[in-house]
């Protein structure tokens, strides 16, 4: 086993357990949309199950659709039975019901907010929430203007003496750098950005969450996390699904801003970044976006040489045929939008000087999986040379998903009498070392934004720094057309992409 787990200490696990987040009423715009189906009920529910949610707390659906509580229930738990991580306890699920409500209005309907405000204060009084209140954008994106100028009108986002009022904001934060400062702009007028929670739920999943632990806990990888010791860092994210019915806003984003302006730099940011001065929110994201601001730009040329834009053609999944991209309902026959991204991305800063980041990201790949690898320079070949032995580069592995943990490959001698070297792994699987089942990301989440705690969830400057790394790769792009590689549905995508890994010595992981 790669960590050791040691018995547990009940005084210890005391000491460090969250408090308990204050009573409050959470109210979800779009609460009949997908988001809310399948990841935010089921997330809540699983948070009741574990014991963490307060005893005093309040859902309130705010809908277009006319339905009552009662159904708007009876489709929640039809949902929590198929999607949550645990099993439906039936009396655990009517306790649990019993606080969820429904709100019919349009967004746009000032007196909807005007009689939503009447109905919190009713809750409030019967279900003690206390005033406080977390609004959740779950609708489309062309809906936040609306639902946040009648919040700020109905004066929702204004907290009481004593209680506070919280937004958190879905991805996409906009689609290019302009419209992602208008977005904040907005989200400005209504709320405080202590008050805003932007939520990406890469960095809610536990892996993501342990990359400071592993790096700043273990003396053995922070004192090797340098130039000096790391050759090259990939980061992958790959999934063998195509658009699934998302190609109206597929066509218009592409691989580039729907993963690697959010969650993918995301990632590079939390393996790259310098230890913070503390774990309180400001201090975690000051140290990001510092990594944000010392990439290396991309622009003009440069993007032709160091990006890798592609789109899949027809295949073979697991045995079965696909269609290309460009047959896929909805999607324009001449679409140039690129379902595979790899770039070769430089962190100019002391710690990184001279060590690429290779990030990919694509569809119809032939497994899916998100890892980060980190790959460790060679040691000297002449203890071994004689002997006729390669040696293979030491890799530590941290997969995000799907089976969460850490691994790292390291060299060792065969048995037998003569010398063969062969590369061996030592594995750590978070489900089975510590025994329970890995929280889904949006439980952290939900949890942290109630409790007021900010650290996995994005500032204003982090997005904009991140848009205007992209928007200049995107410019780039619209002066050339003809740069669009092409890939088989079901391979590991285009031979451009190896070629760009090739020219640095060395060639992509397969996970």
């Amino acid at each position: 086993m790669f960590i050791d787990q040691q018995p547990t200490n009940p005084l210890r696990e005391g000491l460090a357990s969250r408090a308990m987040p204050d009573p409050c009423t959470l109210v979800i715009f779009g609460a009949t949309g997908d988001l809310t189906h399948r990841k935010l009920v089921p997330a809540l529910y699983n948070l009741a199950a574990d014991g963490v949610l307060p005893p005093a707390i309040s859902v309130v659906g705010f809908a277009r659709r006319d339905k009552t509580d009662d159904v708007f229930r009876m489709e929640l738990e039809e949902a929590a039975r198929k999607f949550s991580r645990q099993g439906i306890n039936d009396g655990l699920w009517e306790s649990f019901a019993s606080n969820i409500h429904y709100h019919r209005s349009p967004f746009d309907s000032l007196e909807g907010y005007e009689s939503l405000a009447k109905r919190l204060d009713e809750l409030d009084a019967a279900r003690g929430t206390r005033g406080n209140r977390l609004f959740y954008l779950a609708a489309a994106p062309d809906q936040f203007e609306v639902i946040l100028e009648n919040l700020r009108k109905s004066r929702l986002n204004e907290a009481r003496p004593g209680s506070w009022a919280r937004a958190i904001v879905e991805k996409p934060f906009g689609t290019d750098l302009p419209s992602a400062c208008r977005l904040n702009d907005l989200v400005e007028k209504a709320f405080a950005e202590s008050q805003t929670y932007r939520i990406d739920h890469y960095l809610g999943k536990e892996t993501a969450q342990n990359i400071m632990v592993l790096r700043f806990a273990n003396a053995l990888f922070e004192a090797m996390w340098n130039s000096r010791y790391i050759d090259h860092v990939q980061i992958t994210a790959s999934e063998p699904l195509g658009v699934e019915g998302r190609a109206g806003y597929y066509d218009k984003s592409g691989a580039l801003r729907d993963m690697v302006q959010n969650h993918l730099l995301q990632l590079l940011c939390l393996t790259a970044m310098e230890p913070p001065a503390g774990l309180d929110a400001d201090s975690v994201r000051d140290e990001k976006v510092k990594v944000l601001r010392s990439l290396r730009p991309l622009a003009g040329a440069d993007v032709f040489k160091h990006v890798v834009r592609a789109q899949y053609g027809a295949g073979a999944i697991n045995g079965k045929r696909v269609a290309a991209y460009r047959d896929e309902l909805n999607v324009d026959p001449s679409s140039v939008t690129e379902t595979y991204v790899a770039l070769e991305v430089n962190v100019d800063n002391w710690r990184w000087a001279g060590v690429p980041f290779f990030i990919r990201v694509g569809k119809r790949l032939a497994k899916g999986g998100t890892e980060i690898a980190v790959h460790f320079k060679s040691v000297p070949p002449v203890l071994f040379r004689a002997t006729g032995e390669s040696i293979d580069d030491n890799v530590l592995v941290i997969r995000i998903q799907p089976d969460e943990g850490i691994s790292l490959r390291m060299s060792a001698k065969m048995p037998g009498s003569s010398l063969r070297i062969e590369p061996v792994k030592m594995d750590f699987h978070y489900g089975t070392s510590f025994g329970k089942a890995t929280p889904e990301a949006y439980e952290r989440l939900l949890l942290d934004a109630m409790s007021g705690d900010a650290t996995l969830f994005a500032r204003r400057d982090e997005v904009e720094e991140a848009w205007r790394f992209v928007d200049a790769i995107h410019a780039a792009w619209n002066t050339q057309k003809d740069d669009l590689a092409l890939y088989e549905a079901g391979t590991w995508g285009p031979a451009e992409a190896d070629e760009l890994m090739k020219r640095h010595g060395g060639a992509w992981r397969r996970l």
